[in-house]
């Protein structure tokens, strides 16, 4: 590598790295791209005037959405979601358009899930048919029940051996929210509805989706206020996509006491949640506003939640990047990660694209972790702004206070 390559690559390191404590997040991304620039052009052999000119062509573009501002923006994904508003309840069900990588990161004290112990990179099975969020705790399970027998019997699933007569196994880990406490009818007996909420779902599966009350937000609650379904996606100067969906039914708060602006207001973009900005963004050490008002049981609430990219991504890495989105919950709610959350993020890559030419793994990995913990923020935020408030209940929507 020529000397001068190596000297403005450090150069552009250090002002990453020694930033004044005033950097923002958005700033620190941008950082991060002139690093990836530079090592790109520094492998291809280009020299540190055409590096610099590349961060600069490239800077205005790093914040850009995909057209939808949905994790549809990534290639090759679908999202089905129904919902019974009289249980108030619901299913979210993310199908990629072949088997793809994932793996998960579970972070609540409280989780209840499905298939999670088959994301190991150590397993067996290195691709899933798709990822479910539900609501309805325990009984929720049974919505992967219904896509596992809908996809089995379109010949949709795993085989070690195909045969004839032997169905296949999908391969469908799920995460389900707790929210058998939010007044809906759940006198349902022996036969609760998720079998029936899961195939309707997937039989929905398309790129558009209702945000807000819908899915598997659709009885959510988070910090006093209604919870829901949110979504929001990134483009990456070099073209990377990455998305995330959140069903977000949080014991913390995504709002800052005393007002209506959210924790993750300085990722915001396109004014997507209100452009309420940043200013007097703040709070006491423990004045956590609406949530904690009430001293709720534990594992009664959680942040379910996929992250995905369409960039080619080994299960290792692809779990590096779902322990980097984690920080996207603690970007948009406080508290988090509380003994009463079930908090877990998913990740599915989808291989539409590979990596840029040129750019380190370490360095891709990192960037899309960066770009995932920020989408995610936003997605949960998105969630709480779309939400409606459900008919007879007196937890307030974000829209109505």
């Amino acid at each position: 590598m020529p000397e001068r390559d190596v000297g403005s690559q450090n150069k552009i390191m250090q002002i990453t790295m020694a930033g004044e404590l005033k950097m923002n997040r958005r700033k620190l991304l941008g950082s991060l791209a002139a690093v990836t620039a530079t090592s790109m052009v520094a492998k291809l052999g280009g020299g540190a005037a055409a590096a610099a000119q590349q961060v600069e062509d490239t800077s205005a573009v790093v914040s850009r959405t995909g057209p939808r501002n949905l994790i549809t923006d990534v290639a090759g994904l679908k999202v089905g979601q129904a919902h019974d508003a009289k249980v108030q309840t619901g299913v979210t069900v993310i199908v990629p358009d072949e088997a793809a990588v994932a793996a998960c990161d579970v972070r609540g004290g409280g989780p209840a899930t499905r298939e999670t112990d088959a994301l190991s990179p150590q397993n067996l099975v290195q691709e899933v048919d798709g990822i479910v969020l539900s609501g309805g705790s325990v009984y929720g399970m049974a919505s992967a029940d219904g896509i596992a027998a809908w996809m089995g019997a379109r010949n949709r699933g795993f085989s070690l051996r195909p045969a004839p007569g032997v169905p296949p196994s999908p391969i469908l880990p799920a995460a389900c929210l707790y929210d058998l406490a939010n007044g809906g009818d759940k006198s349902w007996g022996e036969l609760p509805p998720y079998r029936e909420l899961g195939i309707r779902a997937v039989e929905a599966v398309a790129e558009d989706f209702e945000l807000g009350t819908a899915g598997a937000g659709f009885g959510a609650m988070s910090g006093g206020l209604k919870g829901g379904i949110g979504s929001a996606s990134v483009v990456s100067f070099t073209g990377i996509n990455v998305g995330a969906l959140a069903a977000v039914n949080s014991l913390g708060s995504v709002i800052a006491p005393g007002g209506k602006q959210f924790w993750a207001a300085p990722l915001e973009l396109n004014q997507e949640f209100g452009g309420l900005g940043t200013d007097g963004l703040a709070a006491a050490p423990e004045d956590y506003g609406r949530a904690l008002r009430s001293q709720p049981p534990p594992r009664t609430n959680t942040t379910i939640a996929c992250v995905a990219t369409d960039v080619t991504l080994s299960r290792v890495e692809a779990q590096r990047v779902a322990i980097m989105a984690q920080a996207g919950l603690a970007r948009a709610l406080r508290p988090v990660h509380a003994p009463y959350d079930g908090d877990v993020v998913f990740v599915i890559s989808t291989s539409r694209r590979e990596a840029p030419e040129g750019l380190p793994r370490s360095l891709l990995v990192t960037r899309i972790g960066a770009l995932a913990a920020d989408v995610l923020a936003r997605a949960i935020a998105r969630a709480i702004y779309e939400a409606t408030a459900l008919s007879g209940s007196q937890v307030p929507a974000w829209r109505d206070l």
